[in-house]
């Protein structure tokens, strides 16, 4: 009787690229994509969904900012190994473990920031020149501006407004200052979040010496009360926005958009309420992903804003 041949060495060879190709995806963090959502916020502003071409060069955009902020996802994770290998969930990152090769990283980064670009040229320069100052500023966060107190949160807030504008600028419209400013306040606040529970999570391997990046263990109250602020400050910022003429005039049931403010500052306040009982994810995107409160509220925020219109 022949002998069975031993498959497993070919075996592996043909699994091997798609376990790269998964750890790859991994790393790009796709479920991040849900952010560069913000680049529709202009048009849903103006009323122009329905608007083929307008909406056309939107989805451009957002396809662009997906590849350039996945670019820059892999970037950092390449950077930060070393000092990811000591956190206590960050060391199971695909770089970190292995699961995706060092020169397949390297490549990854400048083949995602071409696409990018590409994604972009059809909608102008303007939108290119946003995109790669959005590329530099993450750079320099990833290599230094991280390690610098609250300015790290600062930046990421900016790289969230800028979405807005890029969005803005890719369908000529011009956007609104308290629009932009309910971005930068909102999204410095779950910055904010995301750095009061690491150190929270910290606090339980390290005791009261817990450090997250340049965060000390006594920063937390400080910390708490600055987010919390501006979160309530973002609400503020777009109830402004509301009694403009950009804001208001258009839409035909505004008590609806009342009603998704409203449970907008119910939704910061159970954030924040979340982490100060330590019950927090080291993500907020992936906690308002998981949690059922969070789940609902965006269901009721997302209604209330379409029968606003």
């Amino acid at each position: 009787m022949s002998a069975i041949p031993d498959l497993g060495g070919a075996r592996s060879l043909v699994l091997r690229p798609t376990l790269v190709i998964g750890a790859a995806l991994e790393t790009m963090r796709p479920y991040q994509w849900l952010k560069n959502l913000l680049v529709f916020v202009p048009l849903m502003a103006a009323h122009q969904l329905t608007n083929i071409s307008l909406l056309g060069a939107v989805v451009c955009s957002f396809v662009a900012f997906s590849l350039c902020a996945s670019g820059i996802y892999v970037f950092n994770d390449f950077h930060d190994a070393p000092a990811d290998r000591l956190h206590p969930h960050k060391r199971n990152r695909p770089i970190v473990t292995g699961a995706l090769p060092r020169p397949v990283a390297i490549g990854l980064v400048p083949l995602l920031l071409a696409g990018a670009i590409a994604a972009c040229i059809p909608l102008g320069p303007r939108v290119g020149a946003i995109l790669v100052g959005y590329a530099v500023l993450m750079i320099a966060y990833s290599l230094k501006l991280k390690q610098i107190v609250l300015l790290d949160a600062l930046v990421l807030a900016v790289g969230f407004a800028l979405r807005v504008l890029l969005g803005a600028v890719a369908v000529d419209i011009l956007p609104s200052f308290q629009l932009l400013a309910f971005c930068t306040f909102l999204f410095f606040s779950l910055a904010l979040v995301k750095r009061y529970a690491e150190l929270t999570l910290l606090r339980l391997r390290d005791g009261s010496v817990a450090r997250a990046r340049a965060y000390r263990l006594e920063d937390q109250e400080l910390i708490l009360a600055l987010g919390v602020g501006c979160g309530i400050l973002s609400i503020l910022a777009l109830t402004q926005y509301m009694g403009t003429s950009q804001g208001e005039i258009p839409y035909s049931r505004s008590a609806f958009i009342w009603i998704s403010s409203a449970l907008l500052l119910y939704w910061i306040s159970h954030v924040w309420l979340t982490a100060h009982r330590g019950r927090m994810t080291d993500d907020p995107l992936v906690f308002a992903i998981k949690d059922r409160v969070s789940q609902v509220l965006i269901v009721l925020i997302g209604l209330a804003a379409w029968h606003a219109v």
